[in-house]
């Protein structure tokens, strides 16, 4: 008979489980290490955990505005079969952003007057690495890239 709907495309997000390290691209190096986590709670949903080591030197207005550590949750909407997922990090920030995860390729997204966000990250061949670039936008129309990323599997 096989596995519901929901959790078929809750199982996709099995290729995300384990330990990562992160590489963020940067204008200053604000880490000299940085990694995150990823665990089902419960087999519904997905926690991510983040967290660095500050790189020595980095300036305290950077420091500042470190978002690490953080937490995200991700999740399933049975009806629609669509994504979500909250994120909290240590500036006191709480965001929903809208997800999908499809043939390797991870996107969120947010449309919120002034910032909108895109995020799209794909899984190498293999599942080693994910590629990654988050997008801002004033508008919701013009849009720049924000950094590019790399998570790198530890386990």
């Amino acid at each position: 008979m096989g596995l519901p709907t929901s959790d078929r495309l809750l199982r996709r997000l099995d290729v995300l489980v384990g330990e990562w390290e992160i590489t963020v691209d940067l204008p200053v190096q604000i880490y000299r290490r940085a990694w995150t986590t990823f665990e089902w709670l419960e087999d519904r949903f997905l926690v991510q955990h983040a967290d660095g080591e500050l790189a020595d030197g980095a300036s305290p207005e950077w420091v500042a505005e470190s978002p690490l550590p953080t937490t995200t949750i991700m999740g399933l909407d049975d009806a629609s079969g669509e994504f979500c997922q909250l994120f909290a990090d240590a500036r006191g920030m709480f965001r929903i952003y809208r997800m999908s995860f499809d043939g390797g390729v991870w996107k969120l997204w947010r449309d919120a007057p002034g910032f909108h966000q895109r995020f799209t990250g794909t899984i190498v061949p293999g599942g080693a690495a994910i590629e990654a670039t988050w997008e801002k936008s004033t508008d919701g129309i013009e849009w720049e890239r924000d950094f590019d990323l790399v998570y790198t599997r530890v386990t």
